[in-house]
């Protein structure tokens, strides 16, 4: 299974507010989340596509396709929201700080 060479461009219009005006570290966890997030989401459409291969008995000319076209819908959607969990651990914001989530807002 081959790697992904990289994120494809990232609009910064579809990056959370408090992400745009955050420290360029936090901006860098975000990022390195949303990175590892994507690989996720296309190693796990791998395998749906490889069970439903198997499944139907047979190979499409078109199913090698099928995993990158998963991953990058549901990444073009928001992605699952783990990148914003991974760079909360990484980076976590501090209170107060521009770019930091208001006290009790929602993650």
């Amino acid at each position: 299974m081959s790697l992904p060479a990289g994120l494809p461009p990232i609009d910064q219009a579809l990056l959370p507010q408090d992400i745009r005006t955050a420290a360029p570290a936090r901006k860098d966890a975000y990022e390195a989340g949303l990175g590892f997030e994507r690989l996720l989401v296309q190693q796990l459409s791998q395998s749906l596509t490889d069970s439903a291969r198997d499944a139907m008995g047979g190979d499409s000319p078109y199913a090698s396709l099928l995993p990158d076209a998963l991953a990058d819908g549901i990444m073009g959607g928001g992605g699952l929201g783990l990148a914003r969990q991974l760079a909360d651990a990484i980076q976590p914001a501090t209170a107060g700080a521009p770019g930091a989530p208001p006290t009790g807002a929602a993650r």
